[in-house]
């Protein structure tokens, strides 16, 4: 069920936590979630193939908004940001979800906006109950990106997922309280902002898939998959042991 295979994708963040280093390579990175997806887990990786995409996992560094592919020319280096974006397919049901991680010490701006991003994304989180509403999600995102003083990028959104990877609704992280679709338990849908440290216009690279900030500015995201429950929510995708600092939702 989508319970297990949420649980699966978030195993792999922190199988590939420990390697996110100085010197390494998105290419070496994205082969250690695959062979942990298909020789552990016994899974199928979504992203390869989908849509043409050609890796296990999405890698965005810096200034990469989403999308970023895996590269052996691709090497982290000291104070780089990465998301690390996976999904999984287990008995024909998805998960799916992304964090931010430090490549050594990084610097006060890049720590803010991760930060921030994170809390962003919690504060969404939090707003997820039966009655209240999409808009009251984004509403809660962008409050506290604007506070910081950064930018909600638009052009892509959180997205309903289950046995169809990306399907209805599409949650967007901006909003205005009470808009937008009614929530219902039994929902399932991911909750994944993205900041820019700058402005939030975007353009896309020719590779057809990397998605960077138009003024070189940095930019972040985390992602969790959310459901609805009678109570309020449960996330599906919580880290194994935590995310070192960051608390869970």
């Amino acid at each position: 069920m989508a319970r297990r295979a949420g649980r699966l994708a978030a195993e792999v963040l922190g199988v590939v936590e420990p390697y996110v280093v100085p010197g390494v390579s998105t290419e070496t990175l994205d082969r250690i979630c695959r062979d942990h997806i298909v020789n552990v887990q016994g899974a199928i990786p979504a992203n390869v193939g989908y849509q043409g995409y050609p890796k296990t996992i999405l890698t965005s560094v810096n200034q990469v908004v989403c999308h970023g592919i895996p590269s052996p020319d691709k090497i982290l280096k000291k104070g780089d940001i990465i998301n690390i974006d996976v999904a999984v397919i287990k008995d024909g049901w998805f998960g799916d979800t992304s964090r931010m991680y430090f490549v050594g010490a990084p610097g006060v701006l890049a720590r803010r906006l991760v930060e921030t991003t994170y809390e962003a994304m919690r504060a969404g989180i939090r707003q997820v109950k039966p009655g209240a509403t999409l808009g009251d999600i984004g509403h809660a995102i962008q409050s506290v990106a604007h506070r910081e003083q950064f930018s909600v990028v638009r052009e892509y959104c959180g997205h309903g997922i289950g046995q169809i990877y990306h399907d209805e609704p599409n949650v967007l992280h901006y909003g205005q309280r009470g808009a937008g679709l009614k929530l219902e338990p039994g929902m399932v849908f991911t909750i994944e902002p993205m900041l820019n440290a700058g402005k939030r216009e975007t353009r896309q690279l020719p590779d057809g898939w990397t998605v960077v900030t138009k003024d070189r500015s940095l930019s972040a995201q985390w992602e969790h998959m959310v459901a609805v429950t009678p109570e309020g929510y449960e996330v599906l995708t919580a880290w194994p042991g935590g995310t070192g600092s960051y608390a869970p939702v």
